[in-house]
């Protein structure tokens, strides 16, 4: 089969790979209909390997080269005699952490920050960015009919935006600021819509990336770097601030702007993930009794509501989704696209179906 695998530093190449097959009764063999490129790919890409394994995984043994992609969908061609959720033929989104269920997290139901955490697409034998791959049953939940292929491919992202937005606690009628109209921004804003903000504010500098946003039509889009933004923080609060902030930039300057945006008593959640420590203003975070929270992946017990809230239409999240193309041309219609500062992409899928 095809596959993009990730052997080196700006090195993904598109080769010929043995089809895996069911090693286990609790295993799934689907064949990948879209597959998303993550930032974490892209890191990657850029300066790995950093998360993909150079040495035998904790859990999975496996290391480099490796089979890409986390955040797909697919369909179920083969199931083991174990697995009772699915069956040959369903429409399925996978949720890729790979999880050991006996460290002191997996048993409190944290499976996100189990200490031998691996992932599809990243530290395992396959992943989405391929025709086929392999999945433990827990890994793989079914899809609706109201829920497209597309749609499958950005649970996964979705999950992400939506806990960190659960992790501060969005309450109806409360006014929510995004730091960051990425894909996990986005995907943030209509969340926090989704599930009763009055108002989403987006601050974005990247013209591009603000007039993709604007079609989200959940609330303005500032430019956070521009005279006027404090004051109208201010005008949309009655000069309170806002309740919540989900940061999603992962930088010194978004986060910086959260703090001095959010009201006293509000929260913020660091859900963009930094790649160099960043600065911050303790005695302002102390001043406004601000609430700083973390966000690391997903409750991975989440799919099935995050599915369900897609299916209702409420959660539009294919509106993140701007580009399709082939496996075939992931690595320069996709990661090279996606790299350049300049670009105007945000989530971009991959099929193995399509043609290049």
């Amino acid at each position: 089969m095809r596959a993009a695998r990730f052997h080196a530093q700006k090195d993904i190449r598109v080769e010929d790979v043995d089809r895996p097959a069911i090693k286990a009764p609790d295993e799934v063999l689907v064949e990948v209909a879209w597959c998303g490129i993550c930032g974490t790919d892209l890191h990657e890409y850029l300066v790995g390997p950093i998360v993909t394994p150079v040495t035998p995984h904790p859990l999975t043994g496996v290391t480099l080269p490796q089979t890409l992609g986390h955040e797909f969908s697919a369909r179920v061609v083969e199931a083991g005699p174990e697995v009772t959720d699915v069956e040959v033929g369903d429409r399925v989104a996978i949720m890729p952490a790979i999880v050991c269920g006996r460290c002191a997290y997996c048993r409190q139901g944290l499976g996100h920050l189990c200490v031998k955490f691996a992932c599809t697409g990243l530290s395992a034998e396959t992943g989405g960015l391929a025709q086929y791959a392999v999945l433990k049953d827990y890994q793989v939940s079914a899809l609706p009919d109201e829920v497209s292929d597309v749609e499958g491919a950005v649970v996964e992202p979705a999950s992400v935006a939506a806990y960190g937005i659960d992790r501060v606690g969005v309450h109806g009628g409360d006014v929510v600021l995004i730091t960051g109209a990425g894909p996990i921004g986005v995907l943030s804003a209509l969340y926090a819509d989704a599930i009763g903000a009055a108002t989403v504010v987006i601050a974005e500098p990247n013209p591009n990336r603000a007039a993709l946003a604007r079609t989200l039509d959940v609330g303005p889009v500032l430019d956070p770097t521009q005279d006027g933004f404090a004051e109208a923080i201010a005008d949309l609060t009655r000069g309170l601030g806002v309740d919540v902030v989900a940061e999603c930039s992962g930088s010194t300057p978004g986060l910086a702007t959260a703090l001095t945006s959010v009201r006293k008593r509000g929260a913020i959640v660091q859900t963009g993930l930094h790649t160099a420590p960043a600065t911050l203003d303790g005695m302002a975070l102390s001043e406004k009794d601000v609430s700083l929270v973390g966000s690391w992946c997903y409750l991975i017990t989440d799919w099935p509501r995050i599915i369900r809230l897609i299916a209702s239409g409420k959660y539009p999240v294919a509106k993140a989704v701007t580009s399709q193309i082939s496996l075939e041309d992931v690595v320069t219609r996709g990661f090279d696209v996606l790299v350049d500062p300049r670009g105007d992409q945000l989530k971009v899928l991959a099929s193995p179906t399509l043609a290049g």
